[in-house]
């Protein structure tokens, strides 16, 4: 009895995907943030008919933020943003976030060196978080401290839909496994936080955020070689 090889069969498999990507924001999202980076942790179930079952988790992060405003309030009137020492602070507002998601899919052989790589479609759902991240570390700001930086920082997040189209290469001998396509989310989400200083009203509607990007990451297989013939006269 001989056990199947990735080399000429359809084998069920274990993939660890850690991947980069490069996303833009769309909707809602789109009057917040500019682009962003997201790195990404993956564990996928390819079954032996090429259904896929997959647990996906990902940390958003950008410097490119668009509203700019949230801090107008502790502007003086030349645009600054004083201490209580008396210095002009540095103040840093970033993007932070991360999705955390489940999938099914399947996998098209073809294009491959074996019935393991292919065509990669994926369809999935969860959650999707992101915020206003905000930096004073080196000036005395009391107001951006402790629990006062919620009035700030937009805190959101909502359900999310998933998908992604792409390619997966496994190779014979374990030397080069990666996959790359095109992914996007799509979350319904609302801010968290019970009052927005700035705004000096609470903020409760509904947003839609949208995430549009390349992926590209590396896979480690897991799977079993299969034992050496043994022949008897």
């Amino acid at each position: 009895m001989a056990q199947a090889s990735i080399k000429d069969s359809s084998i069920f498999l274990t993939e660890i995907k850690v991947s980069f990507a490069a996303q833009s924001p769309f909707g809602d999202m789109a009057d917040r943030f500019g682009l962003n980076s997201n790195i990404g942790l993956e564990v996928m179930l390819k079954s032996v008919s090429g259904f896929t079952f997959s647990a996906q988790g990902s940390f958003l992060f950008s410097n490119k933020l668009k509203e700019t405003s949230i801090l107008d309030p502790l502007r003086d009137a030349d645009g600054n943003i004083v201490d209580l020492n008396g210095d002009f602070a540095n103040v840093l507002t970033m993007e932070r976030g991360y999705t955390v998601t489940g999938k099914i899919g399947y996998l098209w052989n073809v294009l491959g060196p074996n019935p393991n790589s292919g065509f990669l479609f994926q369809l999935g759902g969860g959650i999707l978080q992101h915020k206003i991240r905000i930096e004073a570390n080196r000036n005395y700001l009391p107001q951006l401290q402790g629990d006062y930086i919620k009035g700030y920082d937009r805190l959101t997040n909502g359900f999310t839909f998933q998908q992604f189209i792409g390619y997966q290469y496994l190779s014979n001998r374990r030397l080069i496994n990666f996959y790359f396509g095109v992914e996007a989310f799509e979350a319904l989400t609302r801010n968290r936080r019970v009052w927005n200083f700035d705004q000096v009203a609470a903020d409760n509607s509904l947003r839609t955020d949208i995430l549009l990007g390349l992926r590209a990451g590396w896979i480690l297989p897991l799977y079993p070689r299969p034992p050496k013939a043994i022949y008897f006269d």
